[in-house]
């Protein structure tokens, strides 16, 4: 049975449900120019794994470089809520911290993939790195 998850952006305004395609087996993050900046870790669902509650049309789009992945961000909040990849069109990347009761602080390990070397130009390495969270 597929687990099904709310999630929302900061200020409420998007809500949305998500089935994962392999619950937080899919977590990680990406070395390109956009999501180093972000620090956002995804977690994977089809494309018809997100049904919106309300907030839709608070949704930004923004695209760049090949212009092939749609990245969407809250209009009020400035949130990534998710995105649809260039590497994997018929999937969307999920941000993390979206899903209620859920942190990117609750992995101790996510893999780093090569955003910059990007697997659409057959040119990936992979995952090239792993970012570690340790309690103190």
């Amino acid at each position: 049975m597929t687990e099904i998850h709310h999630a929302s952006c900061h200020c409420g305004g998007v809500t949305f449900t998500v089935a994962l395609t392999d619950g937080l087996g899919t977590a990680r993050r990406c070395n390109c120019s956009l999501c180093r900046m972000r620090g956002a870790v995804a977690v994977s669902a089809s494309l018809d794994g997100i049904h919106f509650q309300s907030g839709e049309e608070l949704l930004t789009l923004y695209q760049f470089n090949t212009g092939q992945a749609r990245h969407y961000f809250c209009s009020r909040c400035g949130i990534y809520t998710h995105h649809q990849r260039r590497s994997d069109p018929t999937q969307y990347g999920v941000n993390l911290a979206c899903l209620k009761g859920m942190s990117p602080f609750d992995l101790a390990e996510v893999p780093v993939m090569d955003g910059v070397q990007h697997p659409a130009d057959g040119q990936s390495n992979g995952v090239i790195g792993t970012v570690v969270f340790q309690r103190r």
